[in-house]
């Protein structure tokens, strides 16, 4: 028997981990349940801090985790899933192609950056969605002091004031200081398509926000859409001129295009609807999980955003599972009724919140360091040891990100 794992992100990661975990529990031998892991590299991208400078080191290697609890890492990229005759094509190593068949395959895939048909946005436009991104943009505001000094050298346009926009602003003003001097005067403007910057934080959060971008010298231009971007700037719908040597795009995510393989009902942003067990309807053996899924959290309306703090525990879930149906114990319902954010403020320092009213709990330098020991400590993998690693997956036990649950 064989599971396939598709994707070595926080959910994939952790149904690998889980998967191990209940294999271990009933006794069976890897050699009875393979568990193979198939990504690009044996690598996790610690993409919630790629805002940050330095983002070259943002990463955590899972090789020795992998081992240690006896998951099969292959290297490759998963091309194909044919849901009928249970195999994944794999583009490996020099392009050589193979087939790998499954009896359960779990889709982690995770997202991508949404990226519109705007003029020049592919050409002109940063973002801090992947490693090789964020290590691009580092690249080119490092590039910057040895350009002319031009009105808007100094000038950052971040497109999308939510989660990752604002991380990616409030650190923008401390990071071009680093690279021109203390006395620089960097400007940062947020561009935001809603009514008001952070749509989603609520009456609470919002304020505490503002105050931070005002604090930092952020500016916003609000019901603003982007009409077209150049080496230059960039020109507003409303005919408003920008210029800026740099644009960040943070506007919006959508399932990994990998999902589209799988012949089931998506939601809006590409991710496959599945059952409270995390398996897709209508495609037997196949679970989805972390961003590639839409799964209900509770029994009151909440579903799972596309965070590292819901992918951990829908992997947990989702690799105990599909380890369950092929061993034949019960599954376990997926839930987490737990919610928080910690956002990151900058030098202004954090907002945490709980619940999904988002209620303020702490703001800036105690939350500060409540987002710093996230972003260092908890969101990494757990140690290469098999007790350790199999014992931090217990989907009952397995938190948010914050260990709030």
């Amino acid at each position: 028997m064989r599971i396939v794992i598709i994707g070595a992100g926080f959910a994939g990661l952790y149904a690998a981990l889980s998967a191990a975990r209940l294999r271990d529990i009933q006794g069976v031998s890897p050699e009875k349940l393979e568990i193979a892991l198939v990504a690009p590299e044996p690598t996790l991208v610690v993409r919630p801090r790629l805002y940050e400078p330095k983002p070259e080191t943002l990463t955590a290697p899972l090789l020795d985790v992998l081992k240690a609890i006896d998951v099969v890492y292959m290297q490759g990229s998963a091309e194909t899933i044919d849901a009928k005759s249970k195999f994944v094509g794999i583009v490996a190593a020099k392009g050589a192609k193979k087939e790998l068949p499954y009896d359960r395959l779990i889709v982690a895939t995770g997202s991508r950056l949404f990226r519109p048909n705007i003029p020049g946005l592919a050409e002109h436009g940063f973002s801090v969605d992947t490693l090789d991104d964020a290590v691009a943009l580092d690249k080119h505001l490092h590039s910057l002091p040895g350009r002319p000094a031009v009105k808007g050298r100094d000038t950052v346009v971040v497109v999308g004031g939510g989660f990752t926009g604002i991380e990616a602003a409030t650190e923008m003003a401390a990071r071009l200081r680093e690279i021109f001097g203390k006395n620089a005067k960097p400007r940062v403007i947020i561009v935001e398509r809603s009514p008001a910057i952070a749509p989603d934080m609520g009456e609470g959060a919002r304020p505490v926000i503002e105050d931070a971008l005002r604090k930092l010298g952020v500016e916003t231009r609000v019901e603003a859409c982007i009409g077209s971007l150049d080496e230059a700037g960039v020109t507003l719908t409303s005919g408003e001129r920008i210029e800026a040597e740099t644009v960040v795009w943070a506007a919006g995510i959508r399932a990994a295009p990998l999902t589209q393989q799988v012949l089931a009902e998506r939601d809006s942003f590409g991710r496959l609807l599945v059952d409270r067990d995390l398996r897709v309807p209508g495609a037997p053996g196949v679970f989805a999980t972390g961003d590639a899924a839409r799964a209900a959290c509770d029994d009151e309306g909440n579903y799972a955003l596309m965070s590292c703090q819901h992918a951990t525990r829908m992997g947990a879930f989702a690799g105990n599972n599909a380890a369950a149906e092929l061993l034949g114990v019960p599954t376990k319902h997926y839930h987490q009724k737990g919610y928080v954010t910690c956002l990151d403020l900058g030098e202004a320092g954090a907002l945490f919140t709980t619940g999904w009213e988002r209620n303020v709990k702490m703001i800036g330098d105690v939350a500060k360091k409540t987002k710093r020991e996230i972003n260092t400590v908890w969101i990494y993998p757990p140690q290469a040891e098999r007790a350790v690693a199999l014992a931090s997956a217990n989907p009952e036990r397995v938190t948010d990100v914050t260990g709030f649950l």
